[in-house]
């Protein structure tokens, strides 16, 4: 509340969920995962790893408003696919048609399979219920690299794969220390005693050697490449948004 510095160990009370038409649509309460921590001492001195003051709280909503969704009298019932995929798409159809006869479901898009039901509520949960049942052979994932800039997660799927690249990273620090020094008026000048400000600046950088990265390892030869230089999570994110800038990174880079 207010100024808080931190969600960790809060709880969400109870809040109403609006949509664009301003009705409510679901509650929300429960408490927050969150994947930063701060802390701070009573000389200002503070310390913060990732972002504490940004949480999430899964499956912390409560659906109040029905949806009508004419299960029961549509021509066809059309399935939806958690991930868009073709092949994933066929393979369904396939699988439908090869239980329930051929023309029964087909594949409308990388999304939806389309099923020809009989009327009927009762009749189509028990169809349902005998498609579920189905097993389908899902195709490999698409290339995918997950960076979660609030926590510093990085997750990269098995099919990632890197083009011919020369990569070096190195950090430059700037550090300014800030003194005060007593000076002294000479014996019986008459003079006062003052303050001096003294500035230290020093200027560190990181030397990393350049790497080669052959092309097409796979994800065991990236993040080998990866520890060779010691990089942080964050240094991993501009590693990779270069690499996929260069054309060498065979991926699709999401930054959530």
């Amino acid at each position: 509340m207010g100024k808080a510095k931190s969600l960790r160990g809060g709880a969400l009370i109870l809040t109403p969920l609006l949509g664009a038409d301003g009705q409510i649509y679901a509650m929300a309460q429960g408490n927050l995962a969150v994947g930063g921590l701060g802390a701070e001492g009573k000389d200002g001195s503070q310390i913060v790893v990732n972002i504490p003051s940004a949480g999430r709280i899964p499956e912390g909503a409560t659906v109040e408003r029905t949806v009508q969704t004419g299960f029961e009298t549509t021509p066809v019932l059309t399935y939806n696919l958690t991930r868009a995929d073709f092949t994933t798409a066929q393979n369904v159809a396939a699988a439908i048609n090869s239980r329930l006869g051929a023309g029964s479901a087909q594949a409308v898009d990388a999304v939806s399979v389309s099923v020809r039901a009989p009327i009927g509520g009762d009749v189509r949960a028990t169809l349902m219920s005998e498609i579920e049942n189905l097993d389908v052979v899902s195709a490999e994932p698409s290339a995918k690299v997950i960076v979660n800039a609030r926590t510093g997660t990085v997750v990269i799927n098995s099919t990632v794969r890197v083009g011919s690249a020369a990569v070096t990273h190195g950090k430059l620090t700037v550090r300014i220390d800030e003194t005060e020094k007593a000076s002294q008026p000479a014996p019986f000048s008459q003079g006062q005693t003052t303050k001096e400000q003294k500035s230290a600046v020093a200027v560190d950088e990181e030397k990393h050697p350049m790497f080669l990265i052959e092309p097409g390892p796979k994800l065991s030869d990236v993040v080998k490449a990866v520890n060779a230089i010691g990089a942080s999570p964050a240094d991993l994110v501009a590693i990779l948004e270069a690499l996929k800038e260069a054309g060498a990174l065979k991926a699709e880079l999401i930054i959530l």
